[in-house]
């Protein structure tokens, strides 16, 4: 009776890795799938101790990097193509803005590659998929407009509410003031840029944020 519940057990997690693993396996992070080439830079003590997209504070001595779309949490292998130096990095801001780069890494992920003195390099950086959040975890919304008056936010938000559904006001404290964020929740990056697009035609200074 033992071995039976011992092998049933045996059974069913086999079936739930293989399940884990084909629910992987259909993940792709990139059209083409779990891996990218292109151009990597660098950024350092500019940045240091400011805000990164995602919240946290730049810490150019730790192991993380910007991509432009990946999700936060995001680990990735990234490879130096011109000397085969590898370093592991964790996405948790957005980036590079400069044409051509696929990758902006903090400054020791620059040294580990052997590119801190080049300022870029080649690279692939492919998704370690087993230690990263699923590309459909992301979630955006649209920033309508930014009022430092409570009763315009609302009246905007009631305004929105007659053609979108999802409107609702943050609040946010900079020093001794609160600015009240009128916001639209999307069901994609392509909608939330869609509803960007069609604000700023009517004057509204919209632009799409990633929810975290």
């Amino acid at each position: 009776m033992h071995r039976l519940f011992l092998e049933k057990r045996r059974v069913s997690f086999l079936l739930g890795t293989i399940l884990f693993l084909s629910s992987c396996a259909g993940v792709k992070y990139f059209p083409t799938g779990n891996e990218q080439r292109g151009m990597a830079s660098w950024y350092g003590e500019e940045f240091q101790g400011k805000i990164t997209s995602n919240r946290e504070i730049y810490n150019m001595y730790a192991m993380t990097a910007a991509h432009k779309t990946l999700p936060f949490g995001t680990y990735v292998k990234v490879t130096n193509l011109t000397n085969g130096k590898s370093a592991v990095v964790r996405i948790n801001d957005r980036g590079p803005f400069v044409k051509g780069r696929i990758i902006d890494l903090s400054f020791a992920a620059a040294i580990k590659l052997g590119m801190s003195e080049t300022g870029v390099a080649p690279v692939e950086i492919k998704v370690l998929k087993r230690f990263s959040p699923r590309k459909s975890s992301q979630k955006f919304i649209v920033q309508a407009a930014s009022f430092l008056d409570k009763k315009n936010a609302l009246i905007l938000k009631s305004k929105l509410q007659k053609r979108y559904s999802k409107v609702y006001i943050t609040e946010y404290n900079a020093s001794s003031q609160i600015y009240y964020r009128v916001r639209i929740r999307a069901r994609s990056m392509k909608a939330a840029q869609r509803i960007a697009e069609n604000l700023n035609r009517k004057g509204y200074s919209a632009h799409v944020l990633e929810e975290y």
